[in-house]
């Protein structure tokens, strides 16, 4: 008698378990040496539905690759009597220094407004909120301006219809590293979206940091900030007297 109720239950117990992602990444480490142009990152995985048996409706994969958390001082610059001068500033306390989303369709398709805000799904939600503006105006200038920059820099970047999902279970999405990409910890968020709702997410790991000399003068500079000044402004002197040497022989 139990046997047959659990038999009976079973296809409604398999349809209330959600499923599951099983995300990785081609590179857990980046390193980032004297000749580095920058690098592709391939995300990819699986989706695991339950008993195996993949939805009636479409499912669809958004990731994003999240840099290290920084506080930036914005200072916006206007011509007064003839002479570019700082004007306002805003300081953002805490903003992903990088911050690229994919997704396997137009995020505008697949998701809404208010659960997009509260994933930070796409580079218009993410939650900057500098903290030295009253105004609601010069905030939302601020924020344009600043993500603006970033855009331009090829740090906040977006890519519409870049996931690719095979066979409905198995994706993968490429993205772009900058040359000049900050260094640290990233995480690769990986999002299950059907029907406007997010049913499963996972993250992974991913460290950027420089690399043999690269990482040497970093680390120098960081640690033993006075001798490092001394040492550069040295260097300098020493150049600067050999270049001037050289052109007095000639």
């Amino acid at each position: 008698m139990h046997r047959t109720i659990l038999l009976m239950l079973a296809p409604l117990l398999v349809a209330a378990t959600p499923p599951r992602l099983v995300p990785d990444v081609s590179q857990r480490q980046i390193d980032i040496i004297y000749s580095f142009t920058g690098a592709e990152l391939l995300l990819f995985g699986a989706i695991l539905y339950p008993g195996g048996r993949l939805p009636d409706r479409r499912a669809d994969i958004v990731v994003v690759l999240r840099g290290p958390n920084e506080s930036i001082i914005l200072r916006e610059k206007r011509k007064i009597a003839g002479i570019w001068l700082n004007a306002d500033s805003a300081r953002f306390r805490s903003m992903p220094s990088f911050y690229a989303v994919a997704a396997s369709r137009p995020l505008r398709d697949i998701i809404d407004g208010r659960t997009s805000a509260i994933y930070e799904l796409g580079v218009d939600h993410l939650q900057l909120s500098p903290s030295s503006l009253e105004a609601a105006e010069d905030q939302r200038r601020f924020e344009a301006g600043l993500v603006d920059l970033k855009r331009r820099g090829g740090l906040y970047v977006e890519n519409q219809n870049r996931v690719e999902i095979a066979d409905g279970v198995l994706y993968r999405a490429r993205i772009m590293i900058p040359a000049r990409v900050p260094v640290g910890r990233y995480t690769a968020e990986t999002f299950l979206i059907q029907d406007g709702r997010v049913l499963a997410g996972a993250v992974r790991d991913v460290e950027i940091d420089k690399s043999g000399f690269e990482r040497f003068v970093a680390a120098s500079a960081r640690n033993h900030g006075f001798l490092y000044g001394l040492c550069a402004i040295a260097i300098s002197l020493v150049f600067g007297w050999g270049a001037h040497a050289l052109f007095r022989r000639r």
